[in-house]
């Protein structure tokens, strides 16, 4: 009879290599592979005979550790995923090596929603407060002793608020996947848009809105050639695409060097977040800005969307200023 570990780590190489098959990453398949690791390792026994208290388990362990519910989320996402391959490839053989049924250990009390904080997620930093910040940033750069990597930041940035690309998704940019010709300002190849389900990564066109075009076009021309001549758009001293925890650690420096208070920073997914909820206030249609976000599901838009408190007050006046205006022109 096989050893149980050895069996357990056939199967996670063999779920490993579906991911190759399903045209992932190099990155996130390394990612995946990095976090499948540290999911069994919370585990005394293989994956069938994990009961729902071991999953509740883990979770409380993560929680104790201080892991964001994000974190938590993808463990139990991960968990899930190897779990059902588990049972599709190999619950009769599993059955027939250790006589053993595959249980599933995910039950309505420690699903995804259970995972979720209670505490109301923050607002997303307001337009005011960004202009601001870019204001600060562009002003920099003509005192900055690294120009280049200040304003490929610089870009880098703008992109993600401008165009609302995931982070990753602007890291896998290539130079070629700027396209100024296509439509009213020009539009970015997202190639490497987040995965649904089981499915590939799967590309969509964001348009390059509120000036991104004329970013980019600078980027393009003044900037990126003194980097080496590679094909990644936003790319290191070494010409290589820059990581997100770069981006993360670079963005933080640059806001406390700007000196505001902790309520005013934010993160590189704060901007995706602002970019949703600005064009929404804006009077952007929901199903427009979902697919601006390359969300599959309107609920997921949803989610990003969060107005300033005062949103139904001011939509409110816009109305009635022009009801008025109607009523006396």
């Amino acid at each position: 009879m096989p050893d149980v570990w050895a069996f357990q780590a056939d199967c996670a190489h063999a779920f490993a290599d579906t991911w190759v098959v399903r045209g992932f990453a190099a990155t996130t398949i390394g990612y995946y592979t990095r976090l499948l690791e540290r999911v069994l390792g919370h585990f005394d026994r293989p994956v069938w005979r994990i009961e729902p208290a071991h999953v509740d388990a883990m979770l409380r362990d993560l929680l104790l550790a201080g892991r964001a519910a994000g974190t938590r989320r993808r463990h139990l996402d991960m968990l899930r995923a190897f779990h059902t391959f588990m049972r599709l490839r190999h619950a009769v053989q599993i059955h027939a090596l250790y006589g053993e049924p595959i249980q599933d250990p995910l039950d309505r009390f420690n699903r995804l929603r259970h995972v979720w904080d209670d505490a109301p997620r923050p607002l997303p930093p307001s337009a005011e407060r960004l202009a601001a910040f870019f204001a600060f940033a562009r002003a920099r750069l003509t005192a900055v002793s690294d120009y280049p990597a200040a304003a490929r930041d610089y870009a880098l940035l703008r992109t993600l608020y401008h165009s609302a690309p995931r982070l990753s998704e602007a890291l896998h940019l290539d130079r070629y996947d700027v396209h100024p010709e296509l439509g009213p300002t020009g539009k970015l190849h997202v190639r490497f848009g987040k995965a649904a389900g089981a499915s590939g990564p799967r590309p969509r066109w964001a348009p390059m809105l509120d000036g991104l075009d004329r970013i980019l076009a600078w980027y393009q021309r003044d900037v990126r050639p003194l980097f080496p001549d590679t094909a990644a758009l936003f790319c290191d001293a070494h010409g290589r695409p820059l990581k997100p925890e770069t981006t993360r650690d670079r963005l933080a420096r640059l806001l406390q060097i700007e000196g505001r208070p902790d309520s005013d920073r934010f993160t590189p997914h704060d901007l995706r977040r602002a970019c949703a909820t600005h064009h929404y206030e804006q009077g952007m249609d929901l199903l427009v800005v979902q697919q601006l976000l390359g969300h599959r599901h309107i609920a997921s838009t949803m989610v990003y969307v969060r107005p300033q408190l005062t949103f139904v007050e001011d939509a409110w006046r816009r109305a009635t200023s022009t009801a008025v205006a109607g009523l006396t022109g």
